[in-house]
């Protein structure tokens, strides 16, 4: 089975408070973004499998990194044409089949990752591929899992995996996982009016640690929900990233690209996430 599993950004999102559990209480709107992508593929025990090839084909031996769990169940390639710095096992996509092992008889499996989304860019890249992982192993291994389900795990691999399993806008509270709808219709409201456009700045990655270092949490002028009501043109200023302002003063030309946008005639710009992505709204 193969995917591509997709982005997302993040409209508005303010961090709230400090918890008791070291997280940080904030409120997002959550928005899938397909025009960045990885592709994921699951195969179960020696079948035969059409990623392995095109990987081991395109990229060098020193951009793919390989692992095989200690009980032989689980093998995973990962490639990557900056190279992969992590142990592929600590993989979130390893993660997602060694959380649904803990529950379920599952059968030996090889997962390939072609790794596209730019990673240190709050776009959600990681989280989106073990959301995508677990719906994969789901239907592949039969275990009959809802919706709801799959996402009580995937919130258990990280604050924003929950959403990529229904992968449609949706309101994140909490550390993120606790999601709400939004009328289906509001999306398509502004992509009636605006063009999207999406920027990931090269060699600029940006960790969600540092990003949080900084960070102030406070209650915002306006609700998020408010804010989002109105006109798009009145967003700016009203719609807001915490993190842009202690990710901005670490990454000054962060801060230049979206007055560049701005400047190119967005009516609405932002980063996403903790950055380094940013992205912009432009009247069509």
């Amino acid at each position: 089975m193969i995917t591509n599993p997709n982005v997302k950004i993040n409209l508005g999102l303010n961090v709230l408070r400090k918890r008791e559990d070291g997280f940080h209480d904030l409120e997002t709107l959550f928005v899938p973004y397909m025009g960045i992508s990885d592709t994921l593929e699951i195969v179960v025990g020696d079948d035969y499998s059409r990623t392995s090839s095109a990987i081991f084909g395109k990229y060098a031996p020193e951009m793919i990194a390989q692992g095989i769990s200690e009980d032989g169940k689980l093998m995973i390639t990962i490639a990557r044409k900056e190279g992969v710095d992590w142990d592929p096992l600590k993989d979130l996509t390893a993660k997602a089949y060694q959380i649904l092992a803990g529950d379920f008889q599952l059968p030996p499996v090889k997962i390939f990752l072609e790794k596209t989304s730019p990673v240190g860019a709050g776009l959600g890249g990681g989280s989106s591929d073990a959301a995508f992982a677990l719906k994969m192993l789901n239907e592949l291994c039969g275990l009959g899992l809802s919706e709801n389900r799959l996402a009580s795990y995937a919130a258990r691999l990280g604050s924003d995996c929950a959403f990529f399993i229904y992968n449609r806008p949706m309101i994140g509270e909490g550390r993120g996982e606790i999601l709400s709808e939004i009328d289906p219709d509001f999306m398509d409201g502004i992509y009636a009016g605006h063009e999207l456009q999406v920027l990931t700045p090269e060699g600029v990655a940006v960790s969600t640690k540092d990003a949080y270092g900084g960070i102030r949490p406070h209650l915002p002028e306006v609700a998020l929900r408010d804010a989002l009501r109105l006109p798009v043109e009145e967003w700016d200023g009203v719609l807001v990233n915490d993190f842009e302002e202690t990710v901005f003063a670490k990454y000054p030309e962060l801060a230049a690209i979206k007055r560049s946008l701005y400047d190119s005639g967005a009516v609405y710009a932002s980063m996403s996430g903790s950055g380094s992505a940013l992205f912009a709204l432009y009247r069509r």
